[in-house]
């Protein structure tokens, strides 16, 4: 029966995780082919750039530039080179670093670490924060917490994550010196990022959270737990959470957009060591390779997250497995 059970299990997600699949490679197809050509016409002379961050900008020369663009192959026509990397990218070898001359898939593993670090406390802060205040607030609509989470909601939203992140960064570091502004040296400067994230993802899972609960709250089948003789608490518990846990998960999938684009912002200004941080070194330098490796990576993780959110859902409501 074990088996049966297990050959079932295995034809029904099969198709699923097939589509996952081809979804991964075309996200690393397109990601890659369009950071390609988005780098090649940014202003400036390329070699130049590369030169300028190998030796410093003092230092450089149009000689060095000439050699570094022979060298790396630049005045090649722009269909062999993408070509050649497509090829490289079929056998999982993403190049070497224009700038740093390290194999790319070895700085990336060595920057994957602390973003997926970031990454995953901000999620559990958010998870944390959000629905928490948005099922207080779903059980008594139009109450006074309903409308406070919904105005400190729209505020966070409407506040880009940079922003919000020196806004963090003046209360908690610059008047009460209670977290370091920058940096990675222990762990409370993950704190700042971490909350810089947090607080943007659960300003929309909190009215998420809100309305999933306004809704159990006057359902029929909540009203007949209560007449029943239960508690709040346990008829939250029985017919509650997972009801309201559903549509919280669902919306995790979208909340990952923001999250992707906001580790780049985020580790910037933090300085946190993360593929965001070195992505955008990586544009400043013209680092082409590493460009593509990060970009490859971030989308990557997106695709890998929005798989891990359709099987969280699937396990929470039996109706959305395949």
């Amino acid at each position: 029966m074990d088996m049966m059970r297990f050959s079932s299990l295995l034809a029904t997600w099969l198709p699923a995780l097939a589509r996952r699949l081809l979804q991964a490679v075309l996200v690393a197809l397109l990601v890659g082919t369009l950071c390609f050509f988005m780098t090649r016409l940014l202003p400036g002379d390329m070699a130049y750039r590369i030169a300028a961050g190998r030796y410093g900008y003092d230092m450089v020369t149009a000689a060095a530039a000439e050699a570094v663009r022979h060298e790396l192959g630049l005045d090649r026509p722009l269909l062999a080179a993408l070509l050649d990397w497509w090829a490289r990218l079929l056998q999982f070898d993403l190049g070497q670093s224009q700038v740093t001359a390290q194999p790319v898939m070895t700085e990336i593993v060595h920057q994957l670490g602390p973003t997926l670090r970031l990454s995953l406390l901000a999620l559990a802060l958010s998870l944390l924060i959000g629905p928490t205040l948005g099922i207080l607030a779903g059980l008594r609509p139009g109450g006074w917490i309903d409308r406070i989470t919904l105005a400190v909601s729209v505020v966070l939203r409407a506040l880009p994550s940079f922003l919000l992140g020196l806004i963090l960064v003046l209360v908690f570091s610059v008047q009460l010196g209670a977290l370091p502004a920058a940096g990675h040296d222990d762990h409370a400067s993950i704190m700042l990022p971490a909350l810089t994230l947090a607080l943007g993802l659960a300003a929309v899972s909190c009215r998420v959270a809100r309305d999933a609960m306004a809704a159990v709250r006057a359902s029929p089948y909540f009203d007949f737990a209560l007449s029943k003789g239960l508690t709040l608490s346990q008829a939250m518990t029985r017919h509650g959470v997972r009801n309201v846990a559903a549509p919280i998960v669902a919306y995790l999938g979208v909340q990952l957009v923001y999250l992707v684009e906001g580790v780049v912002l985020v580790e910037t200004i933090f300085a946190w060591p993360g593929i965001g941080h070195a992505l955008v070194h990586a544009i400043f330098g013209r680092d082409v390779p590493m460009i593509q490796g990060s970009a490859l990576v971030l989308g990557l993780m997106f695709v890998l997250f929005n798989a891990l959110v359709d099987l969280a859902c699937a396990m929470i409501d039996p109706r959305r497995r395949p």
